[in-house]
């Protein structure tokens, strides 16, 4: 019952499923809440902010030392955080958004205390054996969560004929499927061998390390380079992360597919996560196997290319569902193999003994320079249209590609 076979899973789908709450479909139950698209994707920007915050809560985290405890009082609070969601439909957006943000507060400290405690479980040989299955049952969970959540929303719309109860009986069927992990956890989890121990002076050593690699970063000549590089690459990609979704649900006569919610929930949210996935894991995969140094372009070229995809559906607008796939699973799986450009990025900017540490900055850092960009996106696409916008957007690419020569030249020059 035990077994590390079974909690592994289990705990990082838990983790992913609050999680795509508030990354992915929060944005369409604000605009389906009566939400402009401006206000939409503000409120929904926000919500990430959190993530950004993560490595604060870091310390927060490491003293208390009891693992196992604090992700039981988590995923509690998550499993009533879920519930609030569902509560809070009739009452308007302001309650919607304070649900929503609470829930992504919580998913933050979830993710983080998950990590330590696996890292406490396991040595990092074990790790190593598990992290296939790990990431596996997160990226299962988040295409669950994402894609299934949003069809049975549909669903459900059509036999109430109202979307905010859809909503409301949606959010309370995944907050009980929440509740089975919460439950499950209790039963299964294992105290860890070490951690529960010294916590005093663990919290002591874990600020010494994280002023330690701050100093690191600061010393790094051209460090504030390399985040003006990863900003402008990451540009094209924050300015359509959310606009992507309001051009699939916007009627034609605004310039949109005029999507269903069905249509975006296998689509977007199933397809599309899918191919996200897969070029995730291969983009990693080739870089392990032929270095970051010799892909560092060819993945940034990837990564620029994603939103031509959405240049092209605006002219030539898909014709079924099937089409919407194909081009959503392309759009997706250059994004995913592009994204590892920006985690050689964050590596450059630590020290070599600092690699394992960095990767906690990797989210936060990559939050951080996409987050101004996503919050005004949604006032450029309805002051400038949806063609204008995405070619602007595609423009994007190639200035962060020269931003990122320019950088690179001067760095081998000294």
């Amino acid at each position: 019952m035990r077994s590390s076979w079974t909690w592994v899973p289990s705990l990082f789908a838990a983790e992913e499923i609050p999680s795509a709450v508030v990354t992915f479909v929060a944005l369409l139950m604000f605009l389906q809440t009566g939400s402009s698209s401006t206000e939409a994707i503000f409120l929904t920007s926000l919500i990430s902010l959190p993530w950004v915050l993560k490595p604060f809560f870091r310390n927060w985290v490491s003293k208390t030392g009891h693992f196992k405890l604090i992700l039981h009082v988590i995923e509690f609070l998550l499993f009533v955080g879920l519930s609030a969601i569902a509560i809070s439909f009739p009452f308007g957006r302001s309650w919607l958004f304070v649900a929503l943000f609470t829930v992504s507060l919580l998913c933050a400290w979830h993710q983080l205390t998950a990590q330590m405690y696996y890292e406490r479980i396991f040595n990092p040989h074990l790790q190593r054996l598990f992290n296939g299955l790990r990431m596996f049952s997160a990226q299962t969970a988040l295409v669950m969560t994402y894609g299934v959540l949003i069809i049975v929303v549909g669903a459900l719309e059509i036999y109430f004929r109202q979307i905010r109860p859809a909503w409301s009986m949606g959010c309370y069927i995944l907050a009980g499927v929440f509740l089975f992990f919460v439950l499950f956890h209790m039963m299964i989890l294992k105290n860890p061998t070490v951690g529960n121990q010294g916590w005093h002076k663990k919290r002591i050593q874990s600020l010494k390390e994280d002023t330690r690699i701050l100093g690191c970063i600061q010393q790094q000549p051209g460090w504030w380079r390399q985040v003006v590089m990863l900003f402008l690459l990451l540009l094209p990609q924050s300015l359509m992360f959310h606009t992507r979704v309001l051009f699939l649900i916007d009627s034609k006569e605004a310039g949109g597919l005029g999507c269903t919610i069905q249509d975006i929930g296998f689509a977007q949210g199933t397809v599309g996560v899918i191919g996200f996935s897969l070029g995730i894991t291969l983009g990693h995969r080739l870089i392990k196997k032929y270095s970051s140094e010799h892909l560092f372009w060819q993945l940034t070229i990837m990564l620029g290319l994603s939103p031509l995809v959405y240049v092209c559906m605006t002219y030539f607008p898909p014709n079924n569902l099937g089409m919407l796939c194909v081009a959503t699973f392309v759009a997706q799986i250059l994004f995913g193999m592009g994204l590892n450009a920006c985690r050689i990025l964050v590596h450059q900017i630590s020290e070599e003994q600092n690699r394992n540490s960095i990767d906690l900055l990797s989210i936060p850092i990559i939050s951080a320079c996409m987050i101004i960009p996503m919050a005004i996106s949604g006032f450029l696409v309805t002051y400038l249209g949806y063609k204008t916008y995405f070619l602007i957007d595609i423009i994007m690419a190639p200035l962060g590609w020269l931003g990122a020569y320019l950088v690179s030249s001067h760095e081998e020059k000294h």
